[in-house]
Order: structure tokens, then sequence, then C-alpha cells
């Protein structure tokens, strides 16, 4: 078939397809790397170099215009109105298919309920390195090198490096008077790390709200009157608590604080459970950080975001809390 005849014949079936993909298909029969028009131009070297470039000019032209209908064609058929095979109709006035969101995580609720509620008390909210070192994790809160109290905390531990994962949220009551000049009044929530074995209520990682007050008269009386607002912004104004004596080397005195519960589905409904540690700042914290214990005094606490979301939301494994599940996370 000469090249004026495979013209006609493509003109013929684009003037006469509906649907685009047939008009692909006529494309690649035509214009394709094998198509008829490209053979033709394939087919042109072993002719004399007259007529080869004669024919080359010829065929090159109908290529340029087969390729300008099937444009045409294809932005007609994009412009028609009936549903086909090759084009979804879009109904643009439908209402869209909203995509799925996440949902706020309950340590997340508690952390803002928490900072919230001191924020109101005239507390700063403080972050601290989740890495530390020995000295702000252990020294500077009074528990030196082979202090039996050590043991209470089991320690992650980098390899050939003198720092740790914090076992708590205290260093930073070092960390932070150091570097500021009393009165203060902070928390500083964070993530925390344990090497202890994992089941329903304890964890190797876990999220801690450290608080700290320093002042000329701040005492005891002070401490129980911010924790009991506290906690009655977290648990609602009929929460009972009650303060026992305690030990802990950073303080002294020191007391545990514990709770009524009062969730219907808690294996202790009715009972007291103890929710968070505080106490008296130890002398030689102050000593450490360059404060006079003469002059200067005050209450620092720490208590487990964890337990209070768990609590709160009647949670009955911390393990829920960090399985990633949206499942769970979506009810709160």
């Amino acid at each position: 078939m000469d090249i004026n005849s495979i013209k006609q014949e493509a003109k013929k079936e684009i003037d006469q397809v509906k649907r685009l993909k047939e008009l692909e298909q006529i494309f690649r029969k035509y214009l394709g790397k094998k198509g008829e028009v490209s053979l033709v131009l394939h087919s042109l070297k072993d002719l004399p170099e007259k007529e080869r470039k004669e024919k080359g000019l010829m065929a090159n032209k109908i290529k340029k215009e087969l390729n300008e209908l099937i444009t045409k064609k294809k932005n007609e058929i994009l412009l028609t109105d009936n549903k086909s095979d090759n084009q979804e109709w879009i109904d643009v006035t439908a209402p869209g298919i909203l995509p799925p969101q996440g949902y706020a995580h309950p340590i997340s609720l508690i952390q803002q309920q928490i900072e919230e509620s001191f924020q109101s008390m005239g507390f700063s909210v403080i972050d601290g390195p989740e890495v530390e070192t020995e000295y702000y994790n252990f020294d500077a809160l009074n528990i030196p090198k082979n202090h039996p109290a050590r043991d209470q905390w089991d320690t992650f531990w980098l390899k050939n490096l003198d720092l740790l994962l914090r076992t708590h949220t205290s260093p930073m009551q070092a960390r932070y008077m150091e570097k500021n000049n009393p009165p203060l009044r902070i928390i500083v929530p964070g993530r925390c790390f344990r090497h202890e074995a994992t089941d329903a209520s304890h964890d190797v990682q876990f999220y801690q709200v450290e608080g700290l007050m320093i002042g000329k008269n701040v005492s005891m009386a002070n401490f129980k009157g911010v924790i009991k607002a506290f906690l009655k912004d977290i648990f609602g104004p009929k929460l009972k608590m009650r303060l026992r004596p305690g030990y802990f080397p950073f303080t002294e005195p020191s007391f545990e604080i514990d709770i009524m519960v009062r969730q219907a589905h808690h294996k202790k409904l009715g009972q007291w459970l103890e929710i968070m540690g505080a106490g008296m700042v130890h002398p030689n914290v102050l000593k450490s950080v360059g404060y006079l214990p003469g002059e200067w005094q005050g209450f620092a606490f720490g208590v487990g975001i964890d337990r209070l979301a768990m609590l709160k939301y009647e949670i009955d494994d911390i393990r829920l809390l960090y399985s990633g599940d949206m499942r769970f996370s979506k009810q709160f």
C-alpha cells in the first residue's frame, strides 16, 4: 500500500472512532514504532536519493496530518457528555469521600490536660534530653555511685559511652536550676526508659511528668494544694487523695500520693491506689546546683502519664498504648 492510500484509510478510521481506547489502537497501527507510516519511512533508505527525498517529505507531511487528526479526535471524545469505557463521568456536585483521619493518642490527650492544668497555676512547660549523663540522672540527684537506691532504676546504658537513656524526668530539676535563678515553677513531661520485664502494667518505655517549685517559703502545704488542684482537673472535683510517707533520695521528707479509684470497671474500685511520688527537695540537690538550702526550699514530684491515662480511660494493659493500632486510638 502506498503512502496516500495509508493516509486515506487512516483518516477514515479516525473519523469513525468513538472511544479513546480505539483511537489509541489506530495511533499504534499507523504511527507507532511498527506502524504503517513508520514502516514506509524505514523503507526509504533503499530508494534512489531523489525519490527518497520526495517520498520522505510526503511521508512526514502525512505523519504530521494524522497526528493532528488523532489529537483533534481525542479532544472531541473527551468533551462528549456520554459515559464510556475510556472515561469515567464525574459529578462535580457530589460530596467527596473524606480520607481516613488520625486520632489523638490517650497519652497526648492526658499530657495536654496536664500542661493546661499546671500552666493555669503559673508553671512553665520545659523539655529535656532523653539521652542523659550519669551525673544528671543520678549524682546531681543525691544518688552517688554504689548508692543502693540506684538499684531502683533499671538503667539502659549506652555502650562505650558515659551516657544512658534517662530513667526518669528528674534530671531536669538539676539542669534547670543550674541555669535559672529561683523562684521558679516548672513541669517536665517526657519519655523515660527502664530495663524491666514487660507486662500489663510495666513497659521498657513510659511517659512521666516531673514537677518542681522553688521559693522562699514553699512548703508541703503548698504542694498538697497544687497537686490536689491538678488531680481534680484530671479526675473531677470529687477526687479523694491522701499522702503517705515514702522514700526518694532526692527529696526529704518524701511521700507517696494515693487516690481513691472510682472507675467502674477498675479491679481496685473503691480502693486506694498509689499514683505518684513527691517530697521536699533534698538540701544536697539544692547545693549541687548552687542554691543555699537555708534560703531556698521547694517540692518536686513525678507522676506517670501512662498511669493517669490508664486510670482516666479505663485501659487495663499498658502495652495497648504502644501497639500502634488505630482501632485502639480512635476510641479517644
